[in-house]
């Protein structure tokens, strides 16, 4: 083994020396010494302690160490939360170290609008680069299979909630809190989810293997209520009257509500049957009561 086997481990170090400004620990299999500064640690030892430490490096690749245990290490992962993104360079997570450690941009998607954000979380484990520098790595597919979950037929429909872990432009690939992998094709996504966060859907289909696909549309129902409402308040932003109705071009109607021309007539429907709105000459009212 090298140092740098030793770099994002826990270890159990003896104490060699003590100086101003910290201690020395010996890896007595390396005839290296490692720094534990005072700031990394909130205990007193003696030379001759045998102190349990997690060995990470400073910005030059140096080993240094700890006595806050991480809940990840190299090979070992956990869901650990975003802290802070920098454009062109990567997400940070706070680990319980005095640093933050880095998931560079090379090992996140290609457009930033979909990188994490700062509460996000990620299943993440740690990798050491040619320069013993410590970084961030993200679960991949294996890695989740591994621990997940098989649904059964029995979950078809049920509501669910979990993190994004992979995005892609041809669909999302979701952990729901069950355990259960699943897939989001970009059909069933009103947008691209950030990879990292924490969306609600419902389960779709089960597949053979057990994975899910999910689908995060609302219901149709619930889609329909969502619809009529957004048709309610711009009317009633207008005082009641606009220039839409059952004949407005689908271009019209996607500009202005965000919707297909057939959710539009169905809400117009559903709002016209609950006797809220009338139809006249192309435009649509809101009935006097409901001004």
């Amino acid at each position: 083994m090298s140092l740098r086997d030793y770099i994002g481990q826990v270890e159990i170090l003896t104490v060699a020396r003590i100086a101003s400004f910290g201690y020395f620990l010996t890896i007595e299999e390396e005839g290296e010494d490692v720094l534990l500064h005072f700031t990394e640690t909130d205990q007193e030892f003696e030379v001759g302690d045998e102190v349990r430490v997690f060995i990470y490096s400073d910005n030059q690749g140096r080993a240094c160490s700890s006595t806050h245990i991480p809940s990840i290490a190299v090979g070992k992962y956990d869901w650990v939360k975003v802290t802070d993104r920098k454009e062109g360079l990567g997400c940070f997570f706070d680990i319980g170290l005095k640093k933050d450690m880095l998931l560079g941009e090379d090992d996140l998607p290609v457009h930033e609008e979909v990188w994490p954000e700062v509460g996000d979380m990620l299943y993440i484990t740690l990798k050491v680069d040619n320069n013993n520098l410590l970084y961030v790595k993200a679960a991949t597919d294996p890695v989740i299979q591994e621990m997940s979950t098989q649904a059964t037929k029995a979950d078809y429909n049920k509501n669910i909630h979990g993190y994004i872990y992979r995005t892609a432009k041809v669909g999302s690939w979701i952990y729901s809190a069950e355990g259960f992998k699943g897939f989001i094709h970009e059909t069933e996504r009103g947008r691209e989810p950030r990879l990292g966060e924490k969306v609600n859907g419902r389960i779709i289909d089960v597949k053979p293997d057990g994975t899910i696909n999910v689908s995060l549309l609302p219901r149709k129902e619930e889609a329909l209520d969502q619809d009529s409402q957004k048709v309610m308040d711009y009317l009633i932003q207008r005082n009641g009257a606009m220039p839409y109705g059952d004949k407005s071009l689908p271009d019209e109607i996607k500009e202005r509500f965000n919707l297909s021309k057939a959710s539009f007539k169905r809400a117009l429907g559903r709002l016209m049957k609950e006797n809220k709105i009338y139809q006249e000459e192309g435009w649509t009212y809101l009935k006097k009561e409901d001004k």
